[in-house]
């Protein structure tokens, strides 16, 4: 177990687990969530032996709540103090944590439980599956401090779930609840609170035993997302490549397993 400021790291399996650790706040965002979450990312980038990544919450209150709105009140920022060219500097580090994560070269999936809310509903759109469980409420709550999302929600938002419904939630800052998330995708599959964790361990399993063309499926799909379809198709090729002798081995031990089985 590794300790990052608010971020704790646990690798195990091929698996490593990052769980944001302020759970008297409902791990609200601050200044250690923030370098936690670097620190934890280029630990995992160094790793060779990780093959999903799972981000979730401690506690069983909170996913994240948002930015810290006490530390917003005492004139502190995320930052820590630490001076910046100009105010975009400020928002360019924290919207880059979650872009880090979106990078990432393996999979990450978001367990989502509980609040989900501003910053930490931003974090989890970063993530390539969100899964939650029926305590879950999501939130995009900006307009009503009087700021626009500003850590990727205004971009990443629409693509998951539609402009319309984007917008809407957007606009008017409402809460939805764990199934109304799922059935709008903003979530892929909805637990038990006792079963949330169990489950995503399942996931990140299925998913690391499918080795390294995970790597190239997540980079090929989030092409996809950013330029065109003929971008994308040729990246795909491009990237298939690299495993036609596996793909050719995999297809003999397929063979195989099926004649074993007749």
């Amino acid at each position: 177990m590794f300790t990052y400021h608010d971020v704790l790291l646990e690798v195990k399996e091929k698996i490593a687990t990052v769980t944001l650790n302020r759970p008297q706040a409902r791990n609200a965002f601050n200044a250690g969530i923030l370098q936690g979450l670097y620190e934890a990312a280029k630990h995992i980038v160094d790793d060779p032996s990780v093959g999903v990544v799972i981000l979730t919450g401690a506690g069983d209150q909170s996913f994240c709540a948002g930015i810290d709105l006490k530390m917003v009140a005492a004139g502190e920022d995320l930052a820590g103090g630490r001076k910046r060219h100009d105010r975009f500097g400020h928002i360019q580090i924290y919207r880059d944590c979650f872009t880090a994560y979106e990078k990432l070269p393996v999979p990450v999936i978001a367990a989502v439980n509980g609040f989900c809310f501003g910053a930490g509903l931003e974090l989890a759109l970063g993530c390539d599956i969100r899964l939650a469980d029926e305590s879950a409420l999501f939130s995009i709550p900006e307009v009503q401090l009087g700021i626009i999302p500003d850590g990727g929600g205004t971009q990443r938002l629409p693509r998951v779930v539609g402009v319309g419904k984007a917008k809407e939630l957007i606009y008017t800052g409402r809460r939805i609840d764990a199934q109304e998330a799922l059935r709008i995708g903003l979530v892929e599959h909805v637990y038990p609170k006792s079963r949330l964790m169990e489950e995503t361990l399942t996931m990140a399993r299925e998913i690391a035993q499918n080795g390294e063309p995970v790597i190239g499926c997540k980079r090929a799909i989030n092409i996809a997302m950013n330029y065109s379809s003929d971008v994308g198709l040729l990246f795909e090729s491009s990237t298939q490549q690299a495993y036609l002798q596996a793909f050719q081995q995999g297809a003999g031990r397929m063979i195989k397993k099926v004649k074993d089985e007749k």
